[in-house]
Parts: structure tokens; sequence; C-alpha cells
């Protein structure tokens, strides 16, 4: 699974660890992201995000 990087603040979505403090399960894709989903970080939207 690729992992990818939030271009306003760097953040790193890994599906290896989901985003459990949002509800985002470990080994969740990030295309299988919920469309609201926004960065924990900055809050900037899945759109802002680029594969690394």
């Amino acid at each position: 699974m690729e992992r990818y990087k939030c271009i306003i603040c760097g953040y790193i979505y890994d599906p290896k660890f989901g985003d459990p403090d949002h509800g985002i399960n470990p080994g969740t894709s990030f295309q299988n992201l919920p469309d609201d989903w926004v960065c924990p970080l900055c809050g900037a939207p899945k759109e802002q995000f680029e594969q690394i």
C-alpha cells in the first residue's frame, strides 16, 4: 500500500497505521478513506495529498 503526503503540512498517511484517532482502522488504503476525511494535522482535504 502506498503512502500519501499532505502537500500543505507534510503529514504522511500510512495505511499500515491508518488514522485511529479519527476512526480509520489500520490497513485502510488512501483510496478507501471517506470523502470527507481531512488531514489530522492541518485539516486539508484528500485532494491536497500526493502519493510518495
